[in-house]
């Protein structure tokens, strides 16, 4: 069952729908790996959404159970230090956890970083 209270109350731009819709049809390669882990609760049982609009973001992927939001790094993110500290201060303000991973990291050793999130703190404990 869907944690209702914690997934409603983000702030949520409809505008975006169609540029998340565009980002989850297109998908690059590291991000439909993740998906292929979380995908229908694969990961530890756990509720995740792909492209999900929190505010005037869209983030890569988001918890429901655990509100963690896991940012998958690529070159997308190159040279963008100032607005990703900005939407991570965004997100951190809103109670969520952010966790980066590299786009080499799920491209050239997925287990490690399964591992891990696996072990990671803000995912030991759902809501």
């Amino acid at each position: 069952m869907r944690n209702i209270e914690s997934y409603s109350n983000l702030p949520f731009n409809p505008n975006l729908r169609e540029r998340a819709r565009e980002l989850r049809k297109a998908g690059n390669l590291s991000e439909v790996l993740m998906w292929k882990q979380f995908h229908k609760k694969k990961f530890k049982g756990y509720d995740f959404d792909r492209q999900k609009i929190i505010g005037n973001y869209i983030v890569d992927f988001y918890c429901v159970d655990c509100s963690v939001v896991i940012e998958i790094d690529g070159s997308s993110h190159d040279n963008k230090e100032i607005y990703d500290g900005d939407r991570n201060s965004f997100l951190e303000n809103l109670g969520l956890t952010v966790i980066h991973v590299s786009a080499k990291d799920v491209l050239n050793d997925l287990n490690r970083v399964m591992k891990m999130l696996n072990e990671h703190s803000a995912l030991q404990n759902p809501i």
